[in-house]
């Protein structure tokens, strides 16, 4: 298994439940986890200056008062933010010394337009990134790291919604193909977890065959591929009947009892543009089983 630096993302305020999945897969593949704390987003205001560099606020001195005020109570807020990072890093720090894990945690106050790129700058140092139900749910940090992750840096993410069991040796995995420089990087990076899975069922939808993309017969490259390399790969060709791609693959992977679902991540960084049949969309959606992801 090539993971040997995971990298986890959790807000000051968030429950422990992603470090603690995020642990869980280290702890499997026996890689190094690092923890990545971020504040809640807070909006500072700021004001224009005369001269002397007083600020200058207009109606009077009773909204001069008010306003000083409000920028007193979110220097106050900066303040609590700090010591909330100090807090939770202990807390993690002491909940990983636990499970006997090797591990790092670091805190960054950063404020949301440079998010992306502070957790960019981690991620390119980590084999993989996990997205944990807590971050999926905060509407905030959410998306600017799966931006950060996934969008910028090439790297992989697996994506663990709430109420599903991830596992970075999974006995079924179905591989969303179609023949897209994404799709093949996904296959990469998800390489020794599909040569170590028990079935490997790469799912075509609504192929054409062709000698410029999925070949005479659809799948059967990528499937003599991976099995060269020991995996034991079978192909399903699957009908939209007017459904999303990535529809379509989910209710497969159900019906065939997958542990995981390993698919391209396609378009432009901006998590509203559509990916792959609505995949981003499908991530925040909250998917039911767990999704590797590459770009």
């Amino acid at each position: 298994m090539g993971f040997k630096s995971v990298l986890c993302v959790t807000g000051a305020d968030h429950s422990d439940r992603d470090v603690r999945t995020a642990a869980g897969l280290s702890a499997e593949v026996g890689a190094h986890l690092s923890v990545l704390i971020i504040p809640p987003p807070m909006l500072l205001m700021s004001y224009p200056s005369i001269g002397d560099g007083v600020p200058e606020w207009p109606g009077g001195r009773g909204q001069a008062i008010a306003r000083l005020n409000d920028r007193f109570r979110q220097i106050d807020r900066f303040t609590q933010d700090v010591a909330r990072l100090e807090k939770r890093s202990k807390d993690i720090q002491k909940l990983l010394r636990a499970m006997s894990l090797a591990y790092d945690v670091e805190t960054d106050n950063c404020d949301p337009g440079s998010l992306g790129e502070v957790v960019r700058q981690r991620a390119l140092c980590a084999d993989l990134t996990i997205i944990g139900p807590c971050l999926l749910n905060d509407e905030n940090l959410g998306p600017p790291v799966v931006n950060g992750c996934l969008f910028d840096t090439g790297r992989p993410v697996l994506v663990v919604p709430k109420g599903t069991e991830a596992t970075l040796w999974p006995r079924r995995v179905l591989v969303g193909w179609d023949s897209r420089v994404e799709a093949s990087r996904a296959v990469r990076e998800a390489l020794g977890m599909l040569c170590a899975a028990d079935e490997v069922r790469v799912a075509l939808v609504d192929p054409k065959a062709n000698y410029n993309g999925n070949g005479a017969e659809p799948g059967a490259d990528i499937a003599a591929h991976l099995t060269r390399h020991g995996a034991r790969v079978s192909i399903d060709l699957l009908p939209s009947a007017g459904k999303s791609a990535a529809t379509v693959l989910a209710h497969h992977a159900i019906e065939i009892s997958a542990d995981m679902i390993v698919m391209g991540a396609y378009g432009s960084r901006r998590l509203r543009e559509r990916l792959f049949g609505g995949v981003t969309r499908w991530i925040f959606e909250k998917p039911t089983l767990p999704l590797f992801l590459a770009r």
